[in-house]
This record gives structure tokens, sequence and C-alpha cells, in this order.
């Protein structure tokens, strides 16, 4: 017999069928309740992550120095570390060369503020996504082995044979994440936890956590030989939490401690540019992982995506106050044009989209003019929409650029470098998530079709609409402020670690007003005088929206992920509601 989905929903508003917890995961946390005495949810949540009831309490207050790996279990590291140590003993020329993302700049950041806390002033480059393209290119490499003694490529490099050959005269470091080749190019060093002879433990790093490893390895190698340690490296982990959060790396292990640490870290606002970020972004509340991916990463990622390349990373990593003001003023205005443009590519990707078709393993469109700063994103939009991997192209001049997201369990970082391999496109990678690719305007189907192909080996497309999982039930008034505290303590929540969602069952409407074009706000009470307010963006994609309107007096199991709204001052419960089920 069919499943017939948690609370009975197989279909709701949203199409979809509601899955709880299953039976093992709720004897777990029944037995972890009963040995720990910890709220019932929270061992919901607990249960699902796998953690077992010995172990709660350590899980609930990660410490670095517990979860910090050995940084010498990467290739390269103590050569990559012993060789930036020379350039900062001999005040060699050093150039650090980006990515023009989050992570890119991030990274940069990191160096750069470490290196001005050694009294050296290393320069920055940044590559123009439109001219110059992802990672080295054989120009700027040139030019700035010319100049330099040492180039440290950091989001980028590990398959950049021939811009790194052409640094002569330069050293050359990698410190990258991207998924690596068969061989390496001929740098110094390539410190890579995706490298091919790696065992792929750390491959959850994103690139500025690499960097932060080279980092403490520098520190152990300056303590070792008796010389100052530099820099107080805990004080750059809110660096590393926002690359983390906004590249999407998964939130376990290692991870999890440099993001709560580092949410910690800016929450004291020391850093001049996080700080007038969060103002631009009108950030009222502590930061949390939501803050870094959805406020302050995109308006980071502006300069790169339609503005000035190197914006981002000389935001991070400036200490002056008026810098930081003026570049986060300019971010925030280079963020409002980016959306304006994101809308109208998003719409014209998701009509030619939809004409294909959305059941087949990759969605994708392609579009003369398309801007490629914004194509990553709204391939992200496809993707969810579809839950099927997507690419969207951006063409010029018969050239194509194009950026892809994947749903999990589906490689399409690797796919995309076989397309590269083939030779079905001029250049490719990323990693499993998301992948970046150049192909020339005649050769998009053909390697559209073929990537299509590689992806449904990995069984990409198989489902249709994703299952909406469910933690547990909960009534109005167990909805409380200090269960959000403690539920909190699990995280924090993001890719591979989701927010828990929990189900109020048998609400009724009290109040429903459209706020702007596509959002709902809503009071919802429970018919025994237990309410809770709610607010659900996005609704009115959807049959969500409307059938809440014009509810009727009807009664809805409603599903979402609880948090505290402050508002004026005053702080309560609120619940984002993400769907809903007529009883």
């Amino acid at each position: 017999m069919a499943d017939p989905g948690f609370l009975g929903v197989s279909a709701s508003l949203t199409g979809r069928r509601w899955t709880g917890p299953a039976l093992e995961v709720e004897r777990a946390a029944e037995a972890m309740a009963q040995a720990t005495a910890l709220p019932r949810p929270l061992c919901q949540i607990l249960a699902r992550r796998g953690v077992p009831p010995e172990e709660a309490t350590g899980f609930l207050t990660p410490r670095l120095a517990d979860l910090l790996p050995d940084p010498r279990r990467l290739r390269d590291m103590e050569k990559a570390a012993a060789r930036f140590l020379a350039a900062v003993a001999r005040r060699e020329r050093i150039a650090v060369f980006a990515d023009y993302d989050v992570d890119g700049g991030s990274s940069a950041a990191l160096l750069l503020v470490w290196l001005r806390g050694m009294g050296i002033a290393a320069t920055l480059y940044v590559p123009d996504r439109i001219d110059e393209g992802y990672g080295p290119n054989v120009e700027a490499m040139a030019m700035l082995a010319k100049a330099h003694d040492l180039i440290v490529c950091v989001d980028c490099g590990t398959l950049s044979h021939e811009p790194i050959a052409a640094a002569a005269g330069a050293d050359v470091l990698v410190l990258d994440h991207h998924l690596g080749g068969e061989t390496l190019p001929d740098a110094l060093a390539v410190v890579n936890p995706n490298r091919q002879d790696e065992d792929g433990e750390l491959g959850h790093l994103c690139a500025a956590g690499v960097v932060f490893l080279m980092l403490v390895e520098a520190r152990r190698q300056l303590r070792e030989a008796g010389r100052p340690t530099g820099p107080d490296l805990m004080g750059l982990l809110d660096l590393v939490a926002l690359a983390t959060v906004a590249d999407v790396a998964p939130l376990i292990g290692v991870n999890r401690a440099l993001v709560r640490q580092g949410l910690t870290v800016m929450a004291r606002r020391e850093r001049p540019g996080l700080v007038a970020l969060a103002d631009v972004a009108r950030m009222d509340t502590a930061p949390t992982p939501y803050h870094l991916g959805f406020l302050l990463g995109p308006r980071v990622n502006a300069g790169g995506r339609i503005g000035k390349a190197d914006l981002g990373a000389r935001l991070l990593a400036t200490d002056s106050v008026a810098e930081a003001q003026a570049l986060a003023a300019r971010l925030d205005q280079l963020n409002t044009e980016r959306r304006e443009i994101e809308e109208s590519v998003r719409l014209s990707a998701l009509a030619q989209a939809e004409s294909r078709g959305l059941e087949t393993p990759l969605v994708w469109a392609a579009g003369a003019g398309w801007h490629p700063g914004v194509v990553g994103i709204v391939a992200a939009r496809l993707k969810e929409s579809a839950n099927r991997p997507a690419v969207v192209i951006g063409v010029e001049n018969g050239i194509g650029k194009g950026s892809g997201r994947s749903v999990a369990g589906v490689d399409l970082g690797a796919a995309v470098q076989r397309l590269a391999a083939e030779g079905l496109v001029l250049k490719g990678g990323g990693h499993r998530m998301a992948a970046g690719l150049t192909v020339a305007e005649g050769q998009i189907e053909a390697a559209m079709a073929r990537l299509s192909e590689l992806l449904a080996r990995q069984r990409a497309g198989v489902g249709g609409v994703a299952d909406l999982r469910i933690d547990g039930a909960l009534m109005p008034g167990a909805a409380t402020p200090e269960l959000i505290t403690q539920v909190e303590q699990a995280g924090p929540y993001g890719a591979s670690a989701p927010a828990p969602r929990f189900a109020l069952p048998e609400m009724r409407v009290g109040f429903a007003k459209q706020v702007g074009d596509r959002h709902l706000k809503l009071s919802l009470n429970d018919g025994a005088g237990q309410k809770i307010d709610a607010i659900a963006f996005g609704a009115f994609d959807s049959d969500l929206g409307p059938k809440l309107v014009e509810h009727g007096g009807a009664r809805f199991h409603v599903a979402g992920r609880l948090e505290i709204n402050t508002w004026g001052g005053r702080a309560q419960v609120q619940l984002r509601l993400e769907d809903a089920a007529a009883v």
C-alpha cells in the first residue's frame, strides 16, 4: 500500500508528499530523551543526524580544537606553508590571485589580513568574470610574475596548467578545493583536498577552509622555529564562516565548528568590512547562517557578478572604516541591480526550460545576452523548481559561459569535467554541487545532451518534485523561544545539515495578507487559544498563497521552520511557513 505521508499528506498545496522520521529515528530519539532529559524535538534532530546519546552533549558544544584536522594530512601542505613563510621572512613581493566569488574573496582576505599583521602589503588580483573568466589566465599570471616573487592562487588554479606555466620567474602556490584532474599544474605546491590522490575525507572544505589550515600549519612552523607566531587565527574565523556558508559547503565535521565559532567572532563586529555590510543589509540581530548565505554573501558576490571583480575581497580585507562603508554601499547598489537582471533572465530561462521539459535528468537553458554574472543564481532557481541538476548559459559573440547547480547525490563537477575531457566544451570543472563551463555556441545542444546522459547514469531526475521532510509535529504552545534556543544548539544549519522542519496540525488561518508580489504574512491558531505568526516567502509562486488567503475557514496542516522574529525590540516565535495541506 502506498505511503499516505506524514499526517496523511500525500499531495500538499505545493504538490509534495510529506515524509516523517523513520521508525528507527523515532526509537533513537525516544531513547535519547530518556537518557539525557533533553527535549524530545531536539532529540529528534540529533537522532536524525545519527548522534548517539552518549555524544549528545559534545555535539551540542563542538570545540574547534577537537575537530580541527592536522593540516599535514593534505599533500603539499608543509611545502606550501614553508614557502609562504620564507617569502614573509625575506620580505618578498607576494601576489594573491583569487576567484571572484565569496569563497575566493574570503580566502584572499585571510591572506591579506594575515600578511598585513606581519607588516607585508600583498598585491590582490581578481580576474574579471566577463573579460578573463574563471581562474588564472596566461596574460595575468605572466604579468604578476614579472613583479612578484610568489603568487598564491586561492579558490582556483588546480586545472590551470598553461597559466601557471606562464608565471616564469615566480613560485606559485595553489590553495583550492575544486575537483582535480589526472595531472596537476607545475606549481611549487597544490594544496587541495579534492586532488585525485587525496582520500577525500576533507573534501567538504571550501577554499577558505584550506587557506585557514595553511595558516594553522604556518603558525606551527613558526612556533617550532621559535619565532613569533603571527596574527590571532581565531579572529579570522568570521571570514572562514562566511565562505563556508556562501559556498554551500556541507556543515559537517570541522565545517560545523568553523562556522559556529566564526559566527561568534562576527557577532563581535570587529571587522570593518563585515560591519559595514551588515549595516547596509539592515541586520539587527546576531548573525546566523541565513544572514551569511542570503544577506551578506550575495552582496559580496555582487562585485564579481556585475561590477568590479575585486570589490568583495577588498571589502573583507580592509581595516579602514571609511573604505569599508564606501565599498559596502557600492556592493549593496550592485546587488540591487543584480536582482533586477537576475529576474529578467530567470523568467526567460524558466520559460525555455519548461518548453523543453522539466522531467529530464538535466534542466537547462541558454540565451543570447544573458549576463554571465547571474546564470549561476538562475541555475539554482531552476534546480529548486525541478529538483534536478540545472545549467544556464549566457551566449555572447558565439561563446556560451554557463554555470550549473546540482542536487544531493549527483556529482555535477565530475560530469562537466568529463565534457571538457571529451572536447564538447572548451573548458569546465567545479565540485559536486556547482560547476562552470565555457562552450562554443554551436556545441551547446550536443554538450547538454551528453551532460544529460552522464547525469542520468547517476540517477539524476529519477524522482519528481522533492518530498518535504518533516522532523516531527508540534502544537503552537510548544513552540517557545526556549525550545528554539535549544534547537539552535544542534546547528548551525545549512548544506548537508538542514534546519529542522516541524508540522503544526489542524491550524486555522486567522489573518492573511499578501506582502509584495510573492510573499504572505499570516497568523495561525489551533482553535483552542494558541496562536503563532507565520511568514511564507514566495507563497504566490504556487497555490500555497492563494489557497491560504482564500481559506474559507478551512483547517490546514502547516509545515516550516521555527525562528525568533525580532521587531521593534520585541522577540517572538515565528513560523517560516514552507508548505500546507488542507485537512
